[in-house]
C-alpha cells in the first residue's frame, strides 16, 4: 500500500513548534515522504540540514521571487553544493510572482528565473516552479527556456485556466494541488485539475498555509493534511484513491528522480 507524499511544504520557518513531532503526525496519517521547498539562501540551507535529519525529508534548494531582495551576487554559486546533495530533488521554488505591488521589480524576477533555470540544466536537476498572477509571462519565458527544460519541472499550488493548462502540459510539465482544489468556490482550478492526465499529477500542502477542507482556516496547516487534498482528487475524478496515491508517488519518483 502506497503512502501519501506531500511534494511542496515550507518547513524552515518555526510554523510548527517542535518539527519531529510534526512529522511524526504526518507519518501516523500514512505521509511517507515530504519535500521542503527553499526560499532563499538560509531557508536553502536549512531544508537541507532537515533531510539530513530526517530520513522521510526531502528538499529543493533556490529563491522563490518575492524573496528576490535578499538576493546577493554570488548567491547561485552558493546554492550548488547544496543541489548536488542526494536528498536536494529539484532547483526550487522558483518563478514570477506579480501579485504584490511591492514585489521585486519584473525585471528582476524575470533574469533571476532564467538563471535558476540554467542552474537547473547545469546540475541535471527539474525544477519547481511558483507562478503567480504572471501565467503569460511564465509560459513565454518557459517557451524560450524549453532547452533548459529536459529534466522536467513542477507548476507548484497550480490556479490557472483549462487554457493555459494545455500550454503548460505540451511543455512536459507536472502540476501540484494542495488546499485550494478542495475550496467551495476554486471551480477553475477544478476544472483544470479535471483536464490533466493522472501521470502529471502530484500532491502537496504549501504548509504552513492553504489549509485543505475540512480543516480551512486553520494554522498551520500540516504535511499530515495531504491525505485530505488526495482524497478530494480522487472524489472529483471518480477515481479509487488507493490507485490514485500509487499513481501520485510513482509521478513523484519520476520527476523528482532522486526520491527513494
Amino acid at each position: 500500500m502506497a503512502g501519501y507524499i506531500d511534494v511542496h511544504c515550507h518547513l524552515t520557518g518555526g510554523e510548527y513548534g517542535n518539527v519531529e513531532e510534526m512529522l511524526a503526525r504526518a507519518k501516523e496519517k500514512g505521509v511517507e515522504r515530504v519535500i521542503c521547498s527553499a526560499f532563499d539562501l538560509d531557508s536553502s540551507y536549512a531544508a537541507a540540514e532537515l533531510a539530513a535529519l530526517y530520513k522521510e525529508v526531502y528538499f529543493c534548494a533556490g529563491f522563490h521571487p518575492s524573496e528576490l531582495g535578499k538576493y546577493q551576487d554570488g548567491d547561485l554559486e552558493r546554492l550548488k553544493p547544496l543541489c548536488e546533495l542526494e536528498k536536494c530533488v529539484a532547483v526550487g521554488e522558483i518563478g514570477l510572482d506579480y501579485h504584490f505591488e511591492d514585489n521585486p521589480a519584473r525585471e528582476v524576477q524575470r533574469e533571476l528565473f532564467v538563471r535558476q533555470l540554467e542552474l537547473a540544466n547545469e546540475l541535471g536537476l527539474p525544477v519547481v516552479l511558483h507562478s503567480r498572477d504572471a501565467a503569460k509571462e511564465t509560459l513565454e519565458i518557459l517557451r524560450a527556456n524549453k532547452g533548459l527544460l529536459k529534466k522536467g519541472g513542477l507548476m507548484h499550488c497550480y490556479s490557472y485556466s483549462s487554457e493555459m493548462t494545455r500550454d503548460f502540459l505540451e511543455l512536459g510539465l507536472y502540476f501540484s494541488f494542495g488546499g485550494p482544489l478542495t475550496f467551495k468556490n476554486a471551480k477553475k482550478v477544478q476544472e483544470a485539475f479535471q483536464c490533466i492526465p493522472a501521470h502529471r499529477i502530484l500532491s502537496e500542502t504549501d504548509s504552513p498555509y492553504l489549509t485543505p477542507v475540512p480543516h480551512r482556516g486553520e494554522f498551520p496547516n500540516e504535511p499530515k493534511n495531504v491525505k485530505h487534498v488526495v482524497n478530494y482528487m480522487a472524489e472529483l475524478r471518480n477515481e479509487n484513491e488507493e490507485e490514485l496515491k500509487t499513481q501520485i508517488l510513482q509521478n513523484a519518483k519520476t520527476l523528482f528522480f532522486r526520491l527513494k
